[in-house]
């Protein structure tokens, strides 16, 4: 793999030298899909969990060169007909080398559905895209599931915002799914996703359909200490000094997540020389400022109530209970019945969400935007 500028990746999977720890992690999804248990992996978002699912399916991959891993991402899809056509682009035409025979059967199996064939430039491989008619989504899933189960690989596939399938107008997707997929035994599943309380739910409830059919797996953020000497490794190698304390501040002032402390630490990489907190500082405040216009308009699109929540949130950095009296007076909030119906607005926005037990926002600089005002 090519060498990067800038070894600090913000956005995609770069390699294992580019990818911090998560050993532990990397190891249960492997172990838990060598035998044969979906995963069902739970974490806000930008703490890293798509990069964890692409870092085990690539060391999988070097292990196993005969296992096909696919990775979906569902978020943009709106109902089941859109899930079914992303599904089948996926994976339909990429399990085999192709050929004249392979080509003609996958033609043949999905005739109904219109499919347009096209060839990746940079590997080669058939992509193929069908559309599916809304009286054809219910079979269709069928068709794209038994198609995998036709053959002889064995495949794992990663279903990323998971939690999407709860929002489709179709009231029975979970079952659907969970019905053709136990009877599929050469593929196993990772259903990833970021709101966290919808996704315990549809795992963690005798209600519903995939009730205890996944081991559960949730991400917290990397171990300051090994990504201090992650980050300290790389800084090195173009003669920078990064110190213990210094990296701590910028790993406590987002709360380690690892989006925004990799976006510092890019930035740092980016103007090199000596880093203090002076420069931190200043270039978190610079990422802020960018996206400023946007942060505007999150914060003019909130009722009254529901803005100065917000802010009353962002001055205390994390809130274990914001019904409490103590913190409704001190932020001269309106009374309790308001503020929780401020609070589930900003949840549902995904502008706040509880971890460790504290209520926190979401977006870290959006956070220190607020305190800024």
């Amino acid at each position: 793999m090519e060498r990067l500028n800038n070894p600090f990746v913000i956005y995609g999977y770069k390699g294992a030298e580019y990818f911090c720890d998560r050993q532990k992690e990397t190891e249960t999804i492997m172990r838990a899909m060598h035998n044969e248990r979906n995963v069902a992996l739970i974490s806000p978002r930008r703490i890293g969990k798509t990069g964890l699912i692409h870092h085990a399916f690539a060391q999988i991959t070097n292990e196993h060169p005969d296992i096909r891993c696919f990775y979906m991402d569902i978020n943009a899809t709106r109902n089941l007909q859109q899930f079914v056509e992303l599904f089948a682009k996926t994976v339909i035409g990429k399990l085999d080398t192709p050929s004249q025979s392979v080509l003609r059967k996958i033609t043949t199996l999905f005739s109904s559905y219109k499919p347009v064939l096209s060839i990746d430039e940079l590997t080669g491989m058939p992509s193929f895209s069908i559309t599916v008619s809304n009286e054809q989504k219910e079979e269709s899933l069928k068709h794209v599931l038994d198609y995998l189960k036709d053959s002889d690989k064995r495949i794992y596939v990663a279903i990323d915002e998971f939690q999407q399938i709860s929002e489709y107008p179709e009231k029975n997707v979970e079952a659907l799914l969970r019905s053709h997929i136990q009877f599929i035994p050469n593929v196993v599943f990772v259903f990833a996703g970021s709101k966290q309380h919808i996704m315990a739910e549809m795992f963690t409830s005798a209600k519903r359909p995939f009730y205890q059919s996944s081991q559960m797996l949730s991400l917290s953020p990397i171990d300051k200490k090994v990504y201090f000497e992650f980050a300290n490794n790389l800084m090195e190698k173009k003669c920078m000094k990064l110190s213990e304390d210094v990296f701590g501040y910028v790993y406590d002032v987002v709360d380690g997540q690892t989006w925004y402390v990799q976006h510092i630490l890019n930035r740092l990489y980016d103007i090199g020389g000596e880093i203090d907190i002076r420069l931190i500082n200043d270039t978190i405040m610079t990422s802020v400022m960018e996206q400023e216009v946007a942060f505007l308009n999150y914060y003019e699109s909130l009722t009254y109530n529901q803005s100065q929540l917000l802010l009353a949130i962002a001055r205390d950095k994390s809130v274990e209970s914001v019904l409490s009296q103590d913190f409704i007076h001190r932020h001269s909030l309106p009374a309790s019945s308001s503020v929780s119906l401020a609070l589930k607005a900003l949840i549902e926005r995904e502008f706040v969400y509880k971890f460790n037990g504290k209520f926190i926002i979401y977006d870290r600089f959006f956070a220190i935007w607020l305190r800024k005002l």
